[in-house]
């Protein structure tokens, strides 16, 4: 809790991945990779709840290894391709407001974004709570060589524009600056959510991340990449 709001983490962690199978329990740097984000939701301290959202018992079992209560699996329904975060943490807000519990504050917390700093999670909530004329936070990563200015796509086997109506650039200086919403944190008003199940939007206050943390595991590529970011901060920074 945080000035008297209560704060619900959201940990959305689907059983299927085809880009890379199993990335979710996959060891990284010894442990789970689910396990990176558990460990500092339940290390920041203005945090009331950590919820995990999974339809695998496989997953479940790993999550109780580190304290994480799952009262049950996700329904089917809610873990197939076409499933969207949005419908996933519906389901999870309805389940605790039928149990009479409400949050004034969730954190949608996607485990494929392991990079995140001790103090992230607490900046993002003092950020929000602070400002609660907003309806939330959402993490951004400034986007470095493929700038949206800069890249291409392929019309009749042509090299053009993705962008058409742009001036001609050709170097990253010469671009404004652009950003990518990582998934490091998105922080919601909960009844701003309800209302129009959106995570951020123009009503959003934007958390700045380092360039070391614009990575979310996709594919084995990014695994890799992030793991070795990982090795390098225990070492040298935390």
């Amino acid at each position: 809790m945080y000035n008297n709001k209560k704060i619900l983490a959201i940990i959305p962690a689907r059983g299927g991945s085809k880009g890379l199978p199993g990335k979710n329990i996959k060891k990284m740097c010894g442990k789970p990779l689910i396990a990176w984000t558990i460990e500092r939701a339940q290390q920041c301290p203005y945090i009331d709840e950590v919820f995990v959202s999974t339809d695998s018992e496989e997953i479940a079992a790993v999550c109780r290894r580190y304290a994480i209560d799952i009262p049950f699996l996700r329904p089917a329904e809610l873990a197939r391709d076409t499933s969207t975060s949005a419908d996933v943490v519906m389901h999870v807000l309805n389940f605790f407001e039928k149990n009479g519990t409400h949050f004034d504050y969730f954190l949608l917390l996607e485990p494929t974004s392991p990079l995140r700093k001790k103090d992230d999670l607490a900046n993002a909530i003092e950020l929000a709570v602070n400002n609660p004329e907003k309806d939330g936070v959402v993490s951004l990563g400034e986007v470095h060589m493929e700038h949206p200015m800069i890249v291409k796509k392929i019309a009749d086997n042509k090299i053009i524009p993705y962008i058409e109506d742009v001036q001609k650039i050709t170097q990253r200086q010469q671009t404004d600056k652009a950003y990518f919403p990582y998934g490091v944190v998105y922080l919601v008003k909960t009844d701003s959510f309800m209302k129009n199940q959106v995570f951020y939007g123009e009503n959003s206050l934007p958390y700045f991340i380092e360039r070391w943390q614009n990575y979310e595991v996709d594919d084995i590529f990014d695994f890799i990449c992030i793991e070795a970011i990982l090795q390098e901060r225990m070492v040298h920074h935390e």
